[in-house]
């Protein structure tokens, strides 16, 4: 199949038909909880198979990782004292997550990187 053939196989992001549904702005998410950057500044997320911005992502600063990183500090003691059962649980609930939504995340991976979903 050619590479054309294969990129219009889907519809792009945010467009009828396509298994991605886009907002048009993304913030961080820390902690279980979306946040704006610090900077309150965003940018375009560009598409490199045409150039375009498709969506709005947070412009964080270095205090948005340090945040980032004081929410994951703030876990590891609590995802330490679960049992190794309890953690195979969540990861196989995040696999299966990925699994349900392959499609749609093969598709939103690929537009954002420009290549042909495979």
């Amino acid at each position: 199949m050619a590479l054309a053939d294969q990129q219009s196989m889907y519809a792009a992001p945010g467009q009828p038909g396509s298994p991605v549904e886009l907002k048009g702005r993304y913030e961080n998410f820390i902690g279980g909880e979306w946040a704006p950057p610090s900077t309150g500044r965003y940018r375009d997320n560009v598409t490199p198979s045409t150039g375009e911005a498709f969506c709005e992502v947070a412009d964080s600063a270095p205090e948005d990782v340090e945040l980032a990183l004081d929410a994951a500090h703030a876990a590891k003691d609590a995802w330490g004292r679960r049992s190794p059962a309890d953690r195979a649980a969540v990861l196989n609930a995040v696999a299966d997550a990925i699994d349900a939504n392959r499609e749609m995340l093969a598709v939103a991976e690929s537009y954002e990187n420009g290549k042909p979903v495979r």
